[in-house]
C-alpha cells in the first residue's frame, strides 16, 4: 500500500547517495540508463531537465526525470517544442506497488501546472517494454520514433 507521504522532491546533497542507489530489476537494465547517468543529462541539460526523487517517508524507491519545452527536432522545425517523461526508475525491491503510477501522475501534474497541453514519453521496445504501462496510463503512439523508440503521447487539456 502506497503511504500518504509519497512525493517527489529534488534530488540534493543530502539525498544524492540514497537517489543513486536506485536501482531497476535486473531484467529492465536493458531498457531505462541508470540514475547516475540521467543525473549528469540533467546537469549537461539544467535548463530543460526536471530529476526529482520518489521518496516514501523517509525513503527513497524511485527516480523520475522530465523534460520540459525542448525544441523536439530542430532540423524539422525549430519553434515545435514539447516536455513529457524522459526517465523511470523504480527501485527492484518496490516495483508492482504503485510508485511508477503515482511517479508519472505527479510528472503529468507538473506538467499540467507549467500549462502544458501535451505530455510524451519513449520507450524501448525490448524484451520486457513498458509500452503496456504507458499504454494503460492513457499513452498512444503519435507513429513517430525518436532514434529507434517510440513515441507516445497523452492530452493534458
Amino acid at each position: 500500500m502506497i503511504s500518504s507521504s509519497l512525493r517527489l522532491v529534488p534530488v540534493t546533497g543530502a539525498n544524492f547517495e540514497a537517489v543513486c542507489a536506485v536501482r531497476v530489476h535486473p531484467s529492465q537494465e536493458h531498457l531505462v540508463s541508470p540514475v547516475q547517468k540521467s543525473l549528469a543529462e540533467a546537469y549537461v541539460h539544467g535548463d530543460t531537465a526536471w530529476p526529482r526523487a520518489l521518496v516514501d517517508g523517509d525513503e527513497v524507491v524511485g527516480f523520475v526525470m522530465a523534460f520540459l519545452d525542448i525544441v523536439w527536432d530542430p532540423a524539422k522545425d525549430p519553434e515545435h517544442r514539447r516536455s513529457g517523461l524522459w526517465r523511470l526508475n523504480i527501485a527492484a525491491d518496490h516495483q508492482g506497488k504503485g510508485y511508477g503510477t503515482v511517479a508519472v501522475g505527479a510528472v503529468l501534474e507538473e506538467l499540467r501546472r507549467r500549462g502544458t497541453e501535451r505530455a510524451y514519453v519513449t520507450w524501448d521496445t525490448g524484451e520486457g517494454t513498458p509500452e503496456p504501462f504507458y499504454a494503460g496510463l492513457g499513452f498512444r503512439r503519435t507513429g513517430e520514433l525518436s532514434g529507434d523508440q517510440p513515441v507516445g503521447v497523452l492530452d493534458l487539456v
